[in-house]
């Protein structure tokens, strides 16, 4: 079971428009720190999709290295809306990752029944377990309660990144008969507290790298049943969910890193713009959050 904070790292430049390894390096550790259960490399929020082959290994590489010192579990994003080039891309996944997470595919919106058979593919390919990232908002594809379900049934998938924009029918449906072996982690960070209510397990959530203690704590608030200070802890932290996602991810993350000196530079690449000052100044005002603010009662 995967439970507990994943933070998908943001993937810090130098001013040469180089990957910044020793801030990656830094970061990775800093959220393990507080707490977080594990780290996902190249997850949308690490822009890979704007990296070369030789800077996405580079990443995995510093990634799964703190993984294996600090015995935490590495997540690696892998593949596309393409199933062979995907199956492709899990025979060179890092012997060291824990799973790949992987998105429905985009795009080309195939129906149902072909994501399933997607998603067979891909788990009899795969040498490590399947999570599977279901956000309709990038893939242009929703996916019903029965297609999740169907989904849980295929070996080798064990689990979820669950991120729909709210808490919809489906997912309510599918969280209502989800097996208990499969892992469901919230993929939205304004919505991680009332799905992990629901019953999942945990979150992959993007503010962890700004914020991982809070989020840490508010997790483990509702899994251990402490509903009143769980509201609580996610009323606190609604403001700087919205800050940070105020514009097109990672940008404001990253703006507010660098402000932070955490990372060298709030560089983000095409076609993602850098934060305006506007929404860095929001989002540096939300989180004053030292590590330990929000402690468990």
């Amino acid at each position: 079971m995967f439970t507990g904070l994943f933070v998908p790292l943001v993937t810090p430049f130098t001013a040469a428009d180089e990957v910044a390894s020793d801030a990656l390096e830094a970061l990775a550790h800093a959220v393990l720190d507080e707490g977080a259960a594990g780290i996902v490399a190249l997850g949308t929020t690490g822009e890979p999709a704007t990296l070369t082959p030789d800077e996405r290994r580079r990443v995995v590489d510093i990634c799964a290295d703190v993984c294996v010192r600090r015995g935490a579990q590495l997540i690696i994003g892998a593949g596309s809306n393409s199933t062979a080039d995907s199956v492709d891309a899990f025979a060179d996944l890092d012997f060291r990752a824990s799973a790949t997470l992987t998105v429905v595919p985009y795009y080309t919106r195939p129906s149902e029944d072909g994501v399933v058979e997607h998603f067979r593919r891909l788990a009899a390919n795969s040498r490590v377990p399947v999570l599977v990232y279901n956000v309709p908002a990038r893939t242009g594809r929703a996916l019903t309660a029965d297609t999740l379900l169907r989904l849980t049934e295929i070996p080798n998938i064990v689990g979820f990144k669950q991120a729909v924009g709210g808490i919809d029918d489906a997912t309510v449906a599918f969280m209502s008969s989800v097996p208990d072996d499969i892992s469901v982690l919230s993929g939205d960070d304004l919505y991680a507290g009332p799905l992990i209510g629901l019953g999942a397990s945990g979150a992959i959530l993007a503010c962890g790298n700004v914020a991982a203690r809070a989020y840490v704590d508010l997790i483990a608030a509702w899994r251990e049943g402490q509903a009143e200070h769980a509201r609580e802890l996610h009323n606190r932290l609604v403001p700087l969910a919205k800050a940070l996602f105020a514009e097109p991810n990672p940008a404001v993350i990253k703006a507010v890193l660098a402000a932070q000196g955490r990372i060298p530079t709030p560089d983000v690449r095409l076609p993602l713009l850098p934060a305006s000052a506007a929404a860095t100044s929001t989002a540096l005002e939300s989180c004053p959050i030292p590590a330990g603010t929000f402690s468990a009662r």
